[in-house]
């Protein structure tokens, strides 16, 4: 048969059969005129290279396969020196791997450094940085729309609940003692090093968790001068993960986990689910002697919510 015959039945092209050929992995036939004559035998010895090198062994290291079906045997990989073959192959593929691994690693380890570095609350200018995307938001942000989902909240008994905090302690919301307590939900804060979910900016209510909790620590001392005696943020997040949050904002009050939504059990707070994966609604609790004084609902926007809570507080003096 012809070399374009061959090519057909191998799916390959004719400069990759010729290419075969002169690595001697297949030899045609010559006619009396001198043309090349491949036969069945040669189509599949290049359809046998083809699988092989799909698999990763290059083309050069197939001849002991071929060989394999020259000397007659059913399969390509019946003889000893096609296990070997395989053997070679796979040792190659497990030290490329591991060379990539630890290429991974090192760019990990790069961009982690060089995200949180140019993220962190205490490097100078870090507000105005160019890598603090998750404390920047758009200017078309959704707004949130009041569905009335805490109308009932105002006048609220705070339930009987302890609650994970990353002082490394537990939180009893019913007894937080004198004073007032501001309790903000949100969804969940993001990474420097990672991307926001796809979507996220268009889901109203959303957006802002990192520019909130910059917001309450830049007016945290305002607060406390107006009779605010604690600030708690509140996630479904677990206490690990919002302790990054903590130290690279050096927020000055504590997060709380609730990963099981118990207090939006006990209360009816407000969730949403994103991807498969339900969180908080930001709502903010103000807290008085065990019971809910005022509610912020919905929040918006959210990297002023702080001056709004600070604005009211000024306004309904204890």
């Amino acid at each position: 048969m012809m070399i374009s015959e061959v090519a057909r039945r191998a799916g390959v092209t004719t400069k990759t059969v010729r290419y075969y050929e002169s690595l001697g992995l297949i030899t045609p036939a010559r006619l009396a005129n001198g043309y090349r004559d491949y036969s069945e035998h040669e189509a599949r010895m290049v359809r046998e290279a083809r699988e092989l090198n799909r698999l990763g062994i290059p083309v050069e290291r197939t001849r002991p396969f071929l060989e394999c079906l020259a000397d007659g045997r059913e399969h390509a990989d019946d003889c000893p020196s096609s296990l070997a073959g395989y053997r070679e192959a796979i040792d190659d593929l497990a030290l490329r791997i591991e060379a990539l691994t630890a290429r991974r690693a090192v760019l990990v380890r790069h961009l982690h450094d060089a995200a949180y570095r140019n993220s962190r609350a205490d490097r100078p200018g870090a507000e105005g940085s160019t890598m603090s995307h998750l404390t920047r938001l758009p200017a078309d942000l959704p707004v949130p729309e009041d569905d009335g989902a805490a109308a009932h909240l105002p006048g609220r008994q705070v339930p009987d609940i302890e609650l994970p905090s990353t002082a490394d302690d537990t939180v009893a919301l019913h007894a937080l003692g004198g004073g007032r307590s501001i309790v903000y939900c949100y969804p969940l804060t993001g990474r420097p090093d990672a991307d926001l979910p796809e979507g996220w900016d268009n889901t109203p209510g959303a957006r802002g968790c990192t520019s909130q909790a910059c917001d309450f620590r830049n007016h945290h001392d305002d607060l406390t001068a107006v009779g605010v005696a604690r600030v708690f943020g509140l996630s479904s997040q677990d206490t690990a993960y919002q302790k990054e949050v903590v130290d690279r904002l050096r927020l000055p009050f504590s997060m709380l986990s609730d990963s099981g939504f118990r207090l939006a059990a006990m209360l009816g707070l407000p969730t949403f689910e994103f991807g498969g994966v339900l969180l908080y609604k930001r709502i903010t609790l103000v807290i008085r002697d065990g019971v809910i004084e005022h509610v912020f609902y919905p929040v918006f926007p959210p990297n002023e919510h702080a001056r709004q809570v600070l604005r009211w507080l000024q306004d309904n003096p204890a």
